[in-house]
């Protein structure tokens, strides 16, 4: 995206950015029923019921319902620092510390030539201080707060969100006090947790409303009959919240029995043939 640095103390580091991420989901174009023409939108003025061209158009912010303030270029340029090519680290924190809700897109950093050294330099003290970076940068004209970790000997940068762009969740209903619970309802909870925790490992997991919209589109383009699946069948509802962790618990070991039972298998042969 851009070619820049990482300032770090009197430290520069020539990097180039990379978007890290992209988003998979099936678009689509909205079509005339008729000719199947694309359907264009255009800029258009209510008020002078004509079209508007790029030029006649400027940046206005509503302070008021129906009142704008405009904001010129020459307004953008007055704010806008130097240093807009630049990732200045302003501190170092532990990654426990920043909770997920902060995180927005991520984003990979390069070494660039020259800069070999110095960008291996910081990758290898962060991965010793098991710290990461909070650092601001300008990304797309717009000044963003980033975290800035290791990845496979990789720095990536993660824009996060500032303080003031998260919301407040005190208004919401927290449940009820623990006190409540019974002991067996949380013993029972810690049970089906423990049954259903392994490792992350991120390609398990898959977009299956994507896939199934996919399979459609190819069925419509090769001309085939699109076939509905069966109705899921509705779920009873448990009102006993003890019976249902016991339920799901059983169901939880007989899933894992199958691999559990495979694994002890592989190991025994292993056994005999040593």
């Amino acid at each position: 995206m851009w070619k820049g640095a990482i300032s770090f103390g009197l430290v520069n580091i020539p990097v180039s950015m990379y978007v890290a991420t992209e988003n998979k989901d099936i678009t689509f174009n909205y079509l005339h029923k008729e000719c199947m023409s694309p359907i264009k939108y255009q800029k258009l003025c209510p008020r002078c019921e004509r079209e508007v061209g790029s030029a006649d158009i400027v940046r206005g912010y509503e302070y008021e319902k129906g009142r704008y303030v405009v904001i010129s270029p020459e307004d953008f340029d007055r704010i806008r620092q130097e240093n807009i090519k630049t990732v200045d680290i302003l501190d170092f924190v532990s990654l426990t510390q920043v909770d997920p809700i902060y995180f927005d897109k991520s984003y990979y950093l390069e070494p660039a030539p020259e800069g070999e050294k110095a960008y291996t330099l910081i990758v290898e003290a962060m991965q010793k201080t098991r710290k990461i970076a909070i650092a601001k940068v300008f990304i797309r004209s717009r000044q963003s707060l980033v975290a800035i970790r290791v990845k496979d000997n990789i720095l990536v940068m993660e824009t996060i969100f500032y303080s003031d762009e998260v919301r407040s969740s005190q208004t919401l209903n927290l449940g009820l006090d623990p006190s409540r619970l019974h002991d067996n309802e949380i013993k029972m909870a810690v049970s089906l947790i423990d049954n259903l925790s392994t490792d992350f490992e991120p390609a398990r997991y898959e977009d299956d409303y994507r896939q199934a919209l996919r399979e459609i589109i190819e069925a419509r383009i090769a001309g085939q009959d699109i076939v509905s699946p069966a109705p899921v069948p509705e779920k009873d509802n448990m009102v006993n919240l003890l019976e249902a962790l016991k339920t799901s618990v059983k169901l939880a070991e007989e899933n894992r029995k199958p691999s559990a039972q495979k694994t002890g298998g592989a190991r025994k042969k292993a056994r005999t043939s040593s």
